[in-house]
Parts: structure tokens; sequence; C-alpha cells
């Protein structure tokens, strides 16, 4: 019994995602993952045998895995305390009922680790064939091919987390927060490939490669255009054909919304004074962070994206159907031999391609009202510019791959010198924040923001955050492992260096899943802290953070119990009045939990909010209202006091002159009021 219970393969499924990890990191260029710096620079980009078409793919796919390590963890702990008490009962002599229970339940989760291996391996194959993929030597059937594996592998291993057998492990709430949160994204990334899929042109694939895919048993070429018609057997994957050679291209797009005073811009573009009605907060509060819209996620109008790669368009041409495609794709399509329209499947009577100037100006027009950063990427040792022209940057690429190598240097002065030259050019411009990460620069950083020298650290944490504002850097950055190092710095470094880890952790946090892994790294006692004591800069970005985090439900349990609510009140009642905006929304964030509630309550703010709404400016009344308002509902001894301490008059007034938010907040309390006197 006890041999099998040790059967289990969570030990091997621990090794097959250190693999993965490593892997991707290694393929991205980002050197060492120790502590201190080694000499040994990292890989240069060009080591990188595709093109990145499936970078982003490929990335998202090992940061899920990656963060499903703590569930392997556990489930390795667990399996060896089953196996330690099964063995000691066999010792015994006795027991043999409970061995049974146990060969039960340990032969479940083997079962289950088993399949999960099997997934793995997939998934690692998969990798290093994506990562490999060069488009221009390859058909647009390989391409279609390897969405649909990866459709596949996502398929699969959400099936196979829906049927964790929970009932018998004792998996904490944080890792079961990270394995929904895992469920969501796959399940998500499986719908998109799906899509992908079903949207993408019909043509004749090479002989070869149709051959490979019709010797998929069960599989049909026209199997490749359903949403859901993914296989049960992952071995499939071998069979995707491998292609070498090429550079990488950083092709992702994303909202560029942090901003930074001194040494970058301002935030202040976030408002923290625009939190959401409380209302419909406890209505998505069973909600996990997935569910959310994301910034990022904004509908993109259809006229936007290419038809074939389904992308925003950054370079848009017309073909002679009149058509429009973007250019790389619809180039990539005419140089494998095709001459016909690949959306009408007409013939094209000419091959020219004529840029379609109105609509990247609409594109472009489009991305700065919606804050998004407009598509660049960097091929071939150029850069694509938002008005389509090419900006040669190779001597850059070669300056900035020096100062990446000097990171890692021996020398103290020489990772000083170079440190303060990458946070110099990350904040510049957008094309730096590309060039210095596709050289391997972000793991590099992270490694220093562990060092003794204090300027160095400094001037890593500041870099970090300078490349995070690129929307494609917050990725590298996570799965650079750099959390833990930024909370450490948060805790203990200078207060620059813990004013610009706070806002880095806002950077990151901006991305939905971001928020667990931060939320339960330790962050957020950190940035109450900060919150507490910290600088008036400090505390402006303690409070940036915590709010964003907060927008989680999960996070603000750990928010309450770190002490916020009276770091809050503090600022309610400073006589200074220089964060009451901040202190009132991160507390309208809270007031929906009920845990807040009773700390709010118990910290005796009540008082502190009504004289708000007779005193304060007309947006702190309004979310005065909504805390108020969020504290009463269901709650007649809330209400009660509410009436006691005379908040009839100046909610009356609000109702009839406050925002048009302030007034819906100030007549539904008024109307709960008098529902109370009537009882």
């Amino acid at each position: 019994m006890a041999g099998e219970l040790a059967g289990d393969r969570t030990p091997e499924i621990l090794a097959i995602v250190h693999d993965i990890s490593a892997m991707c990191v290694g393929a991205l260029g980002t050197g060492s993952s120790t502590a201190a710096p080694a000499p040994t620079p990292p890989l240069p980009t060009t080591a990188i045998a595709g093109d990145g078409t499936f970078r982003k793919d490929c990335t998202d796919l090992v940061r899920r895995i990656s963060l499903l390590t703590h569930l392997f963890e556990e489930i390795k702990e667990l399996n060896k305390v089953v196996v330690d008490s099964a063995s000691s009962s066999e010792s015994g002599g006795g027991g043999g009922g409970d061995a049974s229970d146990g060969d039960g339940d340990g032969g479940g989760v083997a079962s289950w680790s088993c399949d999960v291996v099997v997934a793995l391996q997939s998934a690692k194959r998969l990798l290093s064939v994506a990562r490999n993929f060069r488009s221009n030597c390859s058909s647009d059937g390989a391409a279609k091919t390897i969405i649909f594996q990866f459709q596949s592998v996502t398929w699969k291993l959400e099936k196979l987390l829906s049927n964790l057998p929970y009932d018998h492990l004792d998996i904490s709430e944080e890792v079961r927060e990270q394995v929904d949160l895992v469920r969501t994204q796959l399940r998500r990334a499986s719908d998109k490939y799906g899509f992908m899929i079903s949207k993408m042109p019909s043509y004749k694939l090479s002989e070869p490669l149709a051959q490979e895919i019709s010797e998929v048993p069960g599989k049909t070429m026209s199997g490749l255009h359903k949403q859901h018609s993914c296989p049960e057997n992952l071995s499939e994957l071998d069979k995707i054909p491998t292609n070498n050679g090429g550079e990488v291209c950083s092709r992702q797009q994303g909202s560029s919304r942090l901003e930074r005073a001194r040494s970058i811009p301002t935030m202040s573009d976030i408002s923290l004074a625009n939190v959401t009605d409380t209302e419909s907060e406890e209505n998505s509060e069973s909600k996990s962070p997935p569910d959310v819209k994301k910034s990022e996620g904004i509908l993109i109008p259809e006229d936007f994206l290419c038809p074939i790669s389904l992308e925003l368009m950054r370079d848009p041409v017309i073909v002679a159907t009149g058509q429009t495609y973007e250019r790389s794709y619809i180039q990539r399509w005419i140089d494998c031999g095709n001459t016909t329209c690949p959306k009408t499947q007409q013939k094209l009577q000419h091959l020219t391609l004529t840029p379609n100037y109105v609509l990247r100006s609409l594109i472009s027009q489009w991305c700065i009202e919606h804050n998004i950063e407009q598509p660049t990427g960097l091929t071939n040792g150029k850069i694509k510019k938002s008005d389509g022209s090419f900006r040669d940057v190779t001597g850059d690429i070669a300056a900035i791959e020096v100062l990446v190598r000097k990171l890692s240097s021996r020398s103290l002065e020489d990772r000083r010198a170079a440190v303060t030259e990458i946070r110099s050019l990350s904040k510049r411009s957008t094309d730096n924040r590309i060039l210095i990460a596709e050289a391997g620069a972000i793991p590099v950083l992270v490694n220093l923001l562990t060092c003794e020298d204090v300027l160095t650290q400094d001037n890593a944490v500041t870099s970090i955050l300078n490349l995070s504002i690129y929307e494609n850097n917050k990725g590298l950055i996570m799965l650079a492992g750099a959390i833990p190092s930024i909370v450490q710095v948060l805790r203990a470094g200078t207060m620059e260096a813990r004013e610009n880890a706070a806002a880095t952790l806002f950077s990151l946090s901006l991305a939905d899943e971001n928020k667990i892994i931060i939320g339960a790294s330790g962050a957020i006692p950190a940035l109450v802290e900060l919150l507490q004591n910290g600088s008036p800069r400090g505390k402006k970005d303690a409070a940036t953070a915590l709010f964003n985090l907060c927008i989680y439900q999960g996070n603000k349990g750990r928010a309450i119990r770190a002490g916020i609510i009276t770091a809050l009140l503090k600022m309610l009642t400073d006589s200074s009045k220089s964060m009451v905006d901040e202190a009132l929304t991160i507390m309208s964030v809270l007031a929906s939990h009920q845990e807040a509630k009773v700390a709010i309550v118990k910290a005796s703010t009540i008082p502190v909010l009504i004289d708000l709404l007779r005193t304060g400016l007309p947006r702190n009344k309004e979310n005065a209202a909504a805390i108020l308002l969020a504290l009463c509902k269901r709650d007649t001894e809330n209400l009660a006091s509410l009436s006691r301490l005379g908040a009839v008059i100046p909610l009356t007034e609000l109702s009839r002159s406050g925002t048009e938010r302030a007034k819906r907040k100030a007549t539904s309390l008024l109307e709960h009021l008098r529902k109370l006197q009537q009882v």
C-alpha cells in the first residue's frame, strides 16, 4: 500500500514544471536565477531559433503552469505524510482498515498525477516546437496546427484541474485561489484558440502536414475548425513539425497606464476617486478576478483586426480585392505561393500591397483615446513605428547588450554604472523598454534587487518599474520571479526604493492574475506599513497599490488583518487632509467585505464619515455616503447609530445638491432610515 502511495508522480511533475520554466526563461534570454550576479552574460535574443510568432502564447502557458507549483508541492507533502503514517501503521501490526482507505485516496491522487505528467510532457513538447516556429519557412497550415495544439493542451490541463480530488487533499485557501485562477485562464485560452481556428481562412495544406494530421486518431482537418474539438490523447503533439532559425519578434501590444513622478511620469491618470458603486461591487463579490473585464481587454473594433492574425493591425495594407490585412501576415501568405485573397478566396489580379493610411490613422487615434500603447515590434534589428515606418535599432541593440552583460560583472562599479544607464534608458521610451527586455535584462535586474549595494538596488527596482510600463514586459517580470524580491525591497529598502517598489506592485497588479500572486506574497502588510509611516510620495504609492490589490475580494481580508482600517482612519482625521480622497476610495472598496464592515465600525469611523458629509469636498461626500450605505444595509444597529449621530440633515442636503452618485447614495440611506423609524 505504501508503495502505491509513494508511487504518486508529483516529484516528477515538479521536475517537468521546473524544466518548462527553465526552458522558457532560457529562451527569453533571462540569464541566471541565482541571488548573486554571475559573470556569464544572458543569452542574446538571437539564440532563439524561431521568429517569435508564438512567443506570447508560450509565455502565457509557462506562467499558468508555473502558478501550479505550490499545488504540486502541497500534494507532494500530503502524500509524504500519508506514506509515513501508513508505514507506521503497518509496522505496528494493525490499522488494516485505515490502510485500505489510504490506499484508495493515494490511488486517486496517483492516477490523477499520471494524467498530469502526460499533459505537462505534451505542453513541454509544444513549447519547444512553438518557440522554434519560423513563419517565413512554414505554411499557414503549420501555424494553424500549432494553434490547435495550444487549444488541446490548455483544454486538457483545465479538465485535469477540474477533476482534482480535492476531497482527499488538504489544499490551502491561497493555493485553491491560484488553482481556480489558472482554471479560468486555461478555459478562456482554450475558447480563444477555438475562436481563432474557426476564423482563420481555409486553405489547402501542404501534403506532408496534411498527412501528419490525418494520422491523428479520430481527427480530421474539419475537426480543427470546431471550437471544442480537443483530443483526449495529447501524444499527438509529437507530430507537430519542428522548424529552426530566425530571430525574436515582439509583436504584442498593451495598455500603458502607469506613469511616475521624478524619474518617470506621474500616476495621476489612475483616479482613485472613481470607484465602483458598492452595490455593483457586492453583486460581483463572488466573481474571481478573471471574471472582471481587464483594462487591456477593451473590445477592439472588428475593422481594426487583421482577418488572418485577429490582432490589432499596426501596418494595414489593401490587396487587389479591396480587403485590408496586416502587412506582415498578408506578405507571408503571398510569400508561401498563395495568389488568392484569404478572406474572399478570389484570385488576386496583382500582388501590390497599398498602405491603408486612413485606417492606420483611425487605429492610432483609437489607441490614444483608450490609453492603449500602439502596436510595435522588433524585427530583424528594426522597430516598426506607429506610422508604419521602420527605425533601425541595431546600434541600440548592441549598446544595450553590452550594458546587460555589465549588469552581471564582478566589478561593483561596472554593475552600478550599467544599472544606472539602464534606468535612464528605460525611462525615455517604449522602444528602449522593448530592447532592454529583449536583451534579457529583466531577470538580471531581479537578481540585483537583493544585492547589498544600496545604489544598485535603488536603480534596479526603478528600472523594473520603468520596464513594467510596457504591457508585454509585465509577464516577463512575473516569470522572472520578481515579486518576493520587490516585497523585500518594499520592507527594507531606502525610502525611494520602497516608493518605487510600491509603484511597481501597482503596475504589475493591473493584470488580474497578478493581484492574487502579489496578495499572497506578503506584500499587503508591507504596503500598509508604508501607508502608515512612509514619505508623502510613498504613502501615495502604497495607497494606489492597495486600492488596486483590494479590487480582488480575496485580498480585502488580508488588508483588514494587516491593519489598513487604522491607517485609513488616521488619514481621514489628519489635519493636513492630504490623503482624504485616497483613504475614502480604498475604504469604499473594502466596505463591501463583512470583515471590513466590522473593523470600520469598531474603529469609530461612522462619526468621521458623517462629519465629511457636512464639510468634505463633493467627491469626499460622495464616497462617504457610499461607505455609510454599505455599512448600514441590512444592519439596523448601524442605521440607528447613523440616526443618533444626526446624519439626516447632511444626507438631506446631499440628496438635493450633491453629485449624481452622491444623490443616489444619500436618497437610499434616507429611505432606509425612514423604514427604520416605521418599525
